[in-house]
């Protein structure tokens, strides 16, 4: 007898949980991605959910596909593709139930995962205790622990500071001087110089912070509040590397794959 392929939903389609999606997908394992009707993305080249407001897109051969309702999201998983279904909850009980859940939202506390809600849940970063909100938790902070799987406590907790690109930390990140709408003046992947315009929020000019490539950028034309990450330069002056998928999303993606593996097999076996 044919064993059924277990339905993966993935809350959230930033660009760790595209990573994950890029694993899970190479098992031929269908993969739904929760997301809001506005995602804050900011490396938007390498995140499914840019199919939200682009229909679709492609990260190194993954296809994201924009659907609007559960039932679209099974067809379009059937033809290998991911479906980005616009819907930040889990579907209705009358819906396909998915095998496994992955929280990938990175809002670094639990908003509303529970560890019924699939024969395998699975969260990322801190915020989660494995064994009570979920039944593993990946880590997410660089270093020798990336990608490792928690099965008992939590992950490292969130510093607030970046991991070190290219000898910059902090300063890499892009933030939003003021509460307003964002208008760039650069694309994700354009040369940038030090203190060289990159757009406004809010009337409030923003510079890039030294000389580098921009990484990534919200979508232009959203509203903002003070403070909240926007955009980020890599100081390392690679353009490609905007549309590869990092290597840190990678060795969490790996992660969450063997959380499953062996979630599946200490259930069945």
């Amino acid at each position: 007898m044919a064993v059924r392929e277990p339905l993966c939903v993935l809350r959230g389609g930033g660009d760790l949980a595209t990573g994950v999606a890029w694993h899970l997908t190479r098992q031929g394992w269908p993969v739904v991605v929760l997301e809001l009707p506005e995602p804050l993305t900011v490396r938007r080249t390498v995140s499914l959910s840019t199919a939200v407001t682009d229909g679709e897109i492609i990260v190194q051969g993954m296809r994201g596909v924009r659907v609007d309702e559960p039932t679209e999201a099974l067809a379009v998983t059937e033809q290998g593709d991911v479906a980005v279904l616009v819907a930040p909850g889990l579907p209705p009980p009358d819906h396909a139930q998915p095998d496994v859940v992955v929280d990938a939202r990175m809002a670094k506390r639990n908003l509303d995962t529970c560890i019924d809600d699939a024969g395998v849940v699975v969260a990322l970063g801190p915020g989660f205790t494995a064994g009570v909100d979920c039944h593993a938790v990946v880590e997410t902070m660089r270093g020798p622990n990336l990608g490792r799987v928690v099965w008992m406590g939590e992950a490292q907790p969130d510093t607030g500071t970046p991991a070190e690109l290219g000898g910059r930390s902090a300063d890499r990140v892009v933030r939003a001087p003021a509460s307003g709408r964002v208008e760039w003046r650069v694309d994700i992947g354009d040369v940038v110089a030090g203190g060289q315009p990159l757009g406004d929020v809010g009337g409030v000019t923003v510079q890039a912070p030294f000389d580098g490539v921009v990484r990534g950028a919200i979508r232009t034309g959203m509203r903002v509040r003070a403070g909240l990450k926007i955009g980020d330069v890599d100081p390392r002056g690679d353009p490609a590397e905007c549309w590869k998928i990092s290597d840190k999303a990678l060795a969490v993606g790996n992660g969450v794959l063997e959380a499953v593996l062996t979630r599946r097999t200490r259930r069945t076996g």
